[in-house]
């Protein structure tokens, strides 16, 4: 069973090379491994339409999940610590480079928010 994350924007969906220049400037490089369910070289780059993601970090894989207006951000259940710091990691920067607004049980929080009040690895955490 999966966990989930949605982040919601009113523009354009955060394309995938200002996710991973965003990530890469923060001191968290992460790379494809797969896209549309197709297996993909580490610096390929998606077509623009793409729909699902699978990114690798040093702590694992997780999902993105495009739809209308949203990106699903997923990871496994049973993450461990570093794992889900990778997920919230990957849900910061969807809402950072698209200005949208990650889904809480506290409501709709924008990406500074969002990184002061989640787990992130250390390089991406706010004072």
């Amino acid at each position: 069973m999966g966990m989930e994350r949605v982040v919601t924007f009113a523009g354009a969906a955060p394309g995938w090379e200002a996710l991973r220049e965003l990530l890469a400037r923060h001191g968290f490089p992460v790379q494809l491994r797969m896209i549309d369910g197709e297996l993909a070289f580490p610096d390929e780059a998606p077509p623009e339409g793409w729909r699902e993601l699978r990114v690798g970090t040093a702590q694992g894989m997780v999902t993105l999940r495009r739809e209308a207006g949203l990106v699903r951000v997923v990871t496994w259940g049973n993450a461990d610590a570093a794992m889900l710091q990778a997920w919230n990691a990957l849900t910061w920067a969807c809402a950072e480079a698209s200005g949208g607004a990650v889904e809480t049980d506290a409501g709709a929080l924008t990406a500074d928010p969002f990184a002061r009040t989640h787990d992130l690895p250390p390089a991406l955490r706010r004072p």
